[in-house]
């Protein structure tokens, strides 16, 4: 009996680092997809952007992973040295994400300041929107599987 006792304790870290990795995984995907969503989204709104087809995969991957690695920099930044700047994090990070996605990759090319500034605005918005109602949408999935296969 003892010895089952930590055998539980022992399973037990491994089974909350899986419930971490996958929570993790689902974050990623739902943040991917939202990065794809916001430039699909703006590249259809703007005419002075495009985003090559072939690339697109790859442009979202890049463009996500920059505003992951930025948001964290630039929101330390922005609380050492200006606070009130803090409200619009997002929005910094997803120009500087967007301007170094085109220089790093031919796939996103956006050409005048007013439509860096509008690409900006409609990437952070529908990214946002995105982030939030896509989990929602999995949840309802999930709960509808659920149901299907308690009632059979």
């Amino acid at each position: 009996m003892a010895l089952q006792g930590r055998k539980l304790c022992h399973d037990r870290p491994r089974a909350t680092t899986l419930r971490g990795v996958i929570r993790f995984l689902i974050s990623a995907v739902i943040f991917l997809g939202a990065a794809a969503i916001g430039l699909l989204v703006a590249n259809a709104v703007l005419d002075d952007m495009s985003v090559d087809a072939a690339s697109f995969v790859i442009v979202v991957v890049v463009f996500a992973a920059l505003q992951g690695v930025l948001q964290p920099f630039v929101t330390k930044m922005a609380r050492q040295y200006a606070p009130p700047l803090l409200g619009g994090i997002g929005l910094v990070t997803t120009f500087v994400a967007l301007l170094v996605t085109s220089l790093i990759n031919d796939g996103l090319q956006i050409s005048g300041v007013e439509t860096w500034i509008f690409a900006s605005l409609i990437v952070w918005i529908v990214t946002m929107i995105a982030t939030l109602l896509l989990p929602l949408i999995f949840v309802k999935r999930r709960v509808g599987e659920r149901r299907a296969s308690s009632e059979a």
